[in-house]
């Protein structure tokens, strides 16, 4: 690691995008395949980056607006109280001490996370779904003027063409948006 990686990376954090019980796995239709395999790479990922890790998580409106009435006529299962267990964060992740930050969108970025992260210049992201959440996220956040690094391997999309695609939409906003690997990201430090 160069002295200027490691000083650059001084005050990134890592943003854990939706680790949820409704994207973990049967019976739920949103279940993300890769789901499990991520969950290790960013479990990885989290001693790295200390007290310097947010969590997000995808919830459902008290009262859809807009697009998302159709949205939840079509999904009615995930229409369902924000501490409903079913947005829980998956019990393998420990968020005590860590932010977490609750939005009723599939972009994460907003004057909640940017508060969470401390003002830093720059977020690690890593989380499901690589084509939803994922780029919802890393496209406002390169907007307001954060560097984001996506962990290809440690993001799983709702196929792995999807997720490639949107890697590949993602890698058009470099150098605003740039994609890693969990051992790209270890071997640099945080």
């Amino acid at each position: 690691m160069t002295e200027a990686a490691g000083v650059e990376n001084a005050k990134a954090w890592l943003v854990v995008i939706d680790m949820q019980r409704i994207f973990a796995g049967p019976p739920d239709d949103w279940a993300t395949p890769g789901y499990a395999r991520v969950s290790e790479k960013i479990r990885a990922l989290i001693p790295l980056f200390g007290r310097r890790v947010a969590f997000t998580r995808f919830v459902a409106p008290e009262n859809p607006q807009g697009s998302w009435v159709p949205y939840y006529r079509q999904w009615s299962f995930a229409l369902v109280p924000p501490n409903d267990p079913l947005y829980d964060i998956t019990a393998e992740f420990e968020t005590a001490g860590h932010p977490v930050v609750s939005r009723t969108t599939f972009g994460k970025w907003g004057a909640e996370l940017a508060r969470a992260t401390e003002g830093t210049d720059e977020i690690v992201l890593a989380g499901v779904s690589t084509d939803c959440c994922v780029i919802s996220t890393a496209l406002p956040a390169a907007d307001a003027g954060i560097h984001v690094r996506v962990v290809a391997d440690a993001c799983a999309g709702v196929s792995e063409a999807d997720h490639e695609r949107a890697l590949r939409a993602m890698s058009l906003y470099a150098p605003m948006i740039e994609t890693t690997t969990v051992e790209q990201v270890l071997a640099e430090g945080a």
